[in-house]
């Protein structure tokens, strides 16, 4: 596989313990340059979507900064399903494009960070939503259609928010997954308003096709909001992958259905930039990635700072964490953490984990000092609840197992959906 240089990305390898939030705070105490969060940029950014409207999905999002001295270091846009926008950064730093065209009725989130004349580290948040193709509450499944690992959460970006109680049960009883061979019970969890992640109580059993559709067309959802027909997904897994990594002893142990194939010597963060503990799941796979400590508030000069070419990264947070090549640091891998948070392993050991893994596989990380992955702020990291807090997050209660493994039945004798409307689609 060819090195393909980004010259647009100086991606976060430091951890952060909220990344996502602007004024964000790091792990570590006094003294450590992570605890001092980069500034709010809001005064210096812009983007092309008035304030409390609508984007045209047919053109392209566009992001600028002042021409003070300032420039934008990175910027990643993402929308309600966790899938990114492709974009090119201008070559003086002062103005970013997307490249490849927004989705329609969708809700983006665009993370901006920037650097000032004097190499401060800034940041901005911002979200749009775009206009819907049609009218009526519309879901988007994800990821896209393909071969993902077991651990890959489904996800679902409706079109417009839905708050109430009632009305989210009865969209949640009309998004219907099944697979074959037969998942454990699952169901769908409310990230926000706007956004539903669905995982089993076990991951996905190997090698499995699995269906989501939607039967919301016609029904209603709340006063004057009817569901319209959208597309179903189809999924397929993998081998059941799991790298677990312990950093206490600096090896990364590599299951392939539950067989160990390869053991690695591994280095993680050290202290004050320990890893983060639990399960995560791959989010990409990026062949070489430009590490700038500048975009985590690391100052130019000091004992941490680093700009550095990284080849092999496998990427586990939307923040900025990988399992990636890291030569510099052989001689500790397998016998100390020296990383700002990254698991480091050799160039030959990062190829060929980068080679055996895909989106959606499962990368553990036990006995860190660090905190433990977050759910849904800066990743997949769904599967850190365990199946009774994830119910919790259920519109429908303790039916919700039985309505996703009984389907489109047991939605037409959920009393919260208007059956008469009901339009199944087929898988």
């Amino acid at each position: 596989m060819s090195h393909i240089p980004r010259r647009r990305i100086a991606l976060r390898c430091a951890l952060l313990v909220a990344p996502l939030a602007v004024g964000l705070t790091a792990c570590g105490g006094d003294g450590n340059p992570l605890a001092a969060p980069p500034y709010e940029s809001a005064a210096k950014v812009a983007y092309s979507v008035a304030d409390g409207g609508k984007a045209d999905p047919g053109k392209p999002l566009k992001v600028t900064v002042k021409d003070d001295g300032s420039r934008i270091t990175d910027v990643t846009a993402t929308d309600g399903a966790g899938r990114y926008v492709r974009g090119k950064l201008s070559e003086d730093g002062l103005s970013w494009q997307s490249t490849t065209a927004l989705a329609a009725g969708a809700h983006y989130t665009v993370r901006v960070s920037t650097e000032d004349s004097d190499g401060h580290p800034g940041r901005k948040v911002l979200t749009f939503d775009t206009t819907p193709a049609d009218a009526g509450l519309h879901v988007t499944f994800g990821p896209d259609a393909g071969t993902y690992g077991v651990g890959q959460p489904i996800t679902a970006a409706l079109s417009v928010p839905v708050k109430s109680p009632a009305a989210r049960a009865v969209v949640e009883a009309n998004l219907l997954v099944s697979s074959v061979p037969q998942a454990a019970h699952g169901s769908w969890y409310w990230v926000d308003d706007r956004t539903l992640h669905y995982r089993p109580s076990e991951y996905w059993p190997a090698h499995a096709q699995i269906d989501v559709r939607s039967t919301l067309s016609g029904v209603k959802v709340q006063d004057k909001l009817f569901g319209g027909a959208d597309k179903p997904l189809t999924l397929h897994t993998g081998d059941r992958i799991e790298a677990i990594t312990d950093a206490a002893t600096d090896q990364m142990t590599f299951k392939d259905d539950g067989k160990v194939v390869k053991t690695m010597p591994v280095t993680t963060g050290k202290p004050g930039f320990d890893t983060r503990n639990g399960i995560k799941v791959v989010l990409a796979k990026e062949s070489f990635v430009q590490m700038k400590s500048s975009t985590v508030g690391i100052a130019a000069g000091s004992s941490d700072s680093y700009d550095l070419p990284v080849y092999w990264a496998t990427r586990v947070t939307w923040s900025g964490e990988y399992v990636h090549a890291a030569p510099w640091s052989e001689g500790s891998q397998g016998y100390a953490n020296v990383s700002h948070g990254c698991t480091g392993m050799s160039t030959d050991n990062a190829h060929w984990f980068f080679d055996h893994v895909r989106q959606g596989d499962i990368v553990q990380v036990v006995n860190s000092h660090g905190p433990t992955m977050t759910p849904f702020d800066n990743g997949f990291g769904d599967w850190n609840l365990d199946a009774a807090k994830w119910q919790q997050g259920s519109a429908l209660g303790a039916k919700a197992a039985g309505l996703a493994e009984q389907g489109s039945a047991a939605v037409a004798k959920n009393p919260l959906s208007n059956p008469a409307r009901l339009r199944p689609e087929t898988a």
